[in-house]
């Protein structure tokens, strides 16, 4: 503050003093008229001196203001030329009325009178959103644009330097990665030493290379198991060229005439390493839980994006894990006051099928067991085998519907889901909330949307059906549970269902799980009984059949006729159909179902993952087996999407 203002004296408390000076000299000059008149004169004369000073100091300081306006204004009009932020004014019309000369350089010339997207068409855009702040990329550089709407005023900052700085912080943050070798154990089991050595010098030497070429530091930790540290950049091109290494060490263990695979679980996003760590190993679980040979990368928002997937599960020889969950579910099933079996919405003969076998494991243990089903919620097949389970009344008294097993449900209830892992889509979703324990038991590969929280997680891609998977934890029971023909035959339905008759997805296991059935009574009869189809139906499916096309690389696409309906059954069967035709590896049928939507239902032989498409379009299920439903969208729109996905999918692109 300039020190004139510093030495200012007058004011109130001034005056206060000359009016108490002029009372007592007035009383002096009552006693003592000379003494007073020379008081009234040093009174007037300090008073003059005391406008005098107050009009000097008015002056300084108008002077002062005025010269501090000036220097002001001066430093404004310079600040708005020379200052390098861009300056620019519009009118309600979104046109430009004013520039400064930064804001020129930066559009390489004087937009005035232009409109805003002359400059920018995102910047009219942010502009009629009232966006406060954005950011914009003119000649080549990245600008903050400061947004006064009410002011109609942009500031133009250039951030460059900035987004540099971040995108280099970005691409240099740690990536921590888990890879495994699928099997590892089960295929070298009992081989010679050196053929061994020789196949896991394949291995080795493709994972050195690759870590050279694209820096990244990895080290063995155990026979079957790697860590791997990178960054996002590194991250960033192994996306882009797809994780070319899944295919390098599959053809190179190729020549030795076993198929090794690779999964990865790779965690990013996170500054923690222990964060990292669990990302990428939840990664890595369900990388193999989607059957092996993929990469799945987790970030901390939850976001799961996966590549390769290209070939199938391999069967596990050995049943040790049977065995152990059969075990474990035998404990849950007793310290449980009741059992409820849960399939999926419009149960098939392998959801119905694999909840009658989880019955028997309730009663086999003396509890008591129910199955959640709605009766008017299942396709033709499972009615037939629901109106043969009405004739055994034992059996049927163990079916109830969703309403009466939501009054019913306690806290120790055991709930059991069967033929599915999403919670969205078990026959009701209120009764996972209802619960504190749930067991998980089934065959599709595991995708991100996952029922929480489950006490016990029997998953294996490589199964044929979740029917034998629950016909082999049958068989490990300690009680041998007793299952009659009726019960038999349902889960052998459910295995014939799901493979076609044995034609696709069928191994070893799964003829051993027939067998068993077969010894206990299954009628092989009775399933073709329940599976015969009306011949209207029939003729339905033969007419979306004729509507299919080869589209590129031996993929089939058939579209319904837009002002039908159809069934899902008939639609997987159109599917099934298409992929018996010459020269046809996987089939893609697109049809309106009943309730609006458009379902597609997709299927191959095992070289295109199916799977992988449906997951680009919500939907999952198997790498030979996958469906979608999709909402809001016509049937050429739909086929569009389709083969967008599809070209993608050619070109090794990603699911998330």
């Amino acid at each position: 503050m300039p020190k004139f203002l510093m030495k200012r004296w007058h004011g109130y408390h001034v005056t206060l003093l000359y009016a108490v000076a002029a009372v007592f000299i007035g009383i002096l000059t009552v006693y003592d008229w000379r003494a007073g008149l020379a008081g009234w004169v040093t009174l007037a004369g300090s008073a003059a001196f005391v406008i005098r000073a107050r009009i000097q100091f008015e002056r300084e300081l108008s002077d002062y203001i005025s010269t501090l306006t000036y220097r002001v204004n001066k430093a404004g009009e310079k600040a708005v030329t020379k200052m390098p932020v861009g300056m620019l004014l519009y009118n309600e019309d979104r046109q430009i009325q004013w520039m400064n000369p930064f804001m020129q350089e930066i559009g390489s010339k004087d937009y005035t009178n232009a409109s805003l997207d002359a400059v920018s068409d995102e910047l009219l855009e942010s502009v009629n959103e009232e966006k406060h702040t954005f950011f914009l990329e003119l000649e080549e550089e990245n600008y903050r644009v400061v947004h006064e709407p009410d002011e109609r005023l942009l500031y133009f900052l250039n951030a460059t330097k900035e987004q540099q700085f971040k995108e280099k912080f970005e691409q240099e943050k740690t990536v921590l990665g888990f890879i495994y070798l699928d099997n590892y154990d089960e295929v070298t089991q009992g081989m010679d030493d050196q053929v061994r050595s020789k196949l896991l010098s394949h291995v080795t030497d493709a994972l050195n290379q690759w870590s050279r070429e694209h820096d990244v530091f990895i080290r063995r930790t155990s026979s079957d198991r790697f860590v791997a540290v990178f960054n996002e950049g590194t991250l960033a091109d192994l996306e882009a060229n797809r994780f070319t290494l899944l295919d390098e060490v599959r053809e190179n263990t190729h020549e030795e005439k076993i198929a090794l695979t690779l999964s990865i679980g790779i965690g990013s996003g996170e500054s923690s390493l222990r964060e990292l760590g669990a990302l990428a190993q939840s990664s890595l679980d369900l990388a193999l839980g989607r059957g092996g040979d993929q990469v799945a990368i987790k970030e901390k928002n939850g976001k799961v994006r996966f590549y390769g997937g290209k070939s199938n599960a391999t069967e596990k020889r050995t049943r040790v894990r049977a065995r152990v969950i059969s075990h474990a579910m035998r404990d849950f099933v007793k310290e449980s006051s009741k059992v409820y079996i849960m399939g999926h919405k419009n149960p098939d003969m392998d959801s119905v099928g694999a909840a009658i076998g989880i019955l028997k494991i309730a009663q086999a243990n003396k509890k008591e067991g129910y199955i959640v089903i709605d009766p008017d919620d299942v396709n033709q097949s499972v009615k037939k085998l629901l109106h043969e389970v009405e004739q055994d009344r034992e059996l049927w008294a163990r079916f109830i519907t969703t309403d009466e097993a939501r009054e019913e449900i306690t806290d120790d209830t055991l709930l059991v889901i069967v033929d599915t892992h999403k919670p969205k889509l078990v026959q009701e979703p209120k009764l996972l909330d209802k619960v504190e324990r749930t067991i998980v038991i089934d065959h599709h590969r595991r995708s991100e949307d996952f029922i929480n929280d489950a006490v016990l997680v029997y998953m294996e891609p490589y199964a044929s059906s979740t029917a034998e998977l629950v016909t082999e934890l049958l068989e490990y029971q300690p009680r041998n549970p007793q299952i009659n023909t009726l019960e038999a035959t349902a889960l052998l339905a459910g295995i014939i269902v799901d493979t076609k008759s044995f034609a696709i997805r069928t191994g070893s296991r799964t003829f051993d799980a027939a067998a068993y059935l077969r010894s206990r009574g299954a009628d092989t009869t009775l399933v073709q009984k329940l599976l015969k189809e009306d011949l209207d139906h029939y003729v339905k499916r033969s007419k979306l059949i004729e509507q299919a096309h080869i589209y590129s690389g031996g993929v089939a696409i058939a579209r319904g006729y837009s002002d039908e309906t159809y069934g899902q059954v008939l639609i997987a069967q159109a599917a099934d159909t298409l992929l018996t035709m010459n020269d046809v590896v996987a089939s893609f049928v697109i049809s309106k179902i009943e309730d609006g939507r458009l379902s597609i239902s997709a299927r191959s032989l095992g070289e295109v993952n199916v799977q992988v498409i449906m997951e680009k379009m919500n939907g999952g299920g198997h790498l030979t087996n996958a469906a979608t439903q999709l909402e809001d969208m016509t049937e050429e729109e739909a086929e569009a999407l389709l083969k967008e996905k599809i070209d993608d999918y050619f070109k090794g692109g990603q699911s998330s």
